[in-house]
């Protein structure tokens, strides 16, 4: 396929929303945030590569934990005059606060795994000692 023919493709909300498993009520939900812009055709949505690029993008944002808001300021970055550079000083910027976020989440988690641990352990410990007495007793 030719650039021109990749450029001019269209996709109907249904087509996007089974390419990237998500429901059409989602790219609705996008579009009413402004971060897709389809034609319309009567009630028809079109999306155009465009769309589909930033749908990409879009959902890559959200499982990096971006919400919509953050992901539209981003695009706009980028569609204003600063453009990509700006957009990229941006991206990495939130890159690394995610980063702290999600290692300040897997201390948390670790230190909640060896309280769990710990629990468990003396769970088990105290059942095991009800255990041995109620056979001592039975036996004795």
């Amino acid at each position: 396929m030719s650039q021109t023919e990749t450029s001019n493709r269209t996709y109907s909300i249904g087509e996007l929303a089974k390419e990237f498993g998500i429901t059409s009520r989602t790219l609705r939900l996008y579009e009413e945030q402004g971060l897709l812009d389809p034609q319309r055709e009567g009630t028809r949505r079109i999306y155009n590569d465009r769309n589909r690029v930033r749908l990409r993008l879009i959902l890559r944002g959200k499982r990096l934990g971006w919400s919509l808001s953050e992901i539209r300021e981003s695009f706009d970055l980028y569609d204003s005059n600063h453009g990509e550079e700006a957009q990229l000083e941006l991206m990495l910027e939130k890159l690394a606060r995610r980063r702290d976020t999600l290692e300040e989440q897997r201390r948390d988690i670790e230190n909640a795994l060896q309280d769990l641990e710990r629990v468990a352990a003396d769970a088990s410990e105290a059942l095991h000692g009800l255990r041995s007495g109620q056979r001592k007793l039975r036996h004795g």
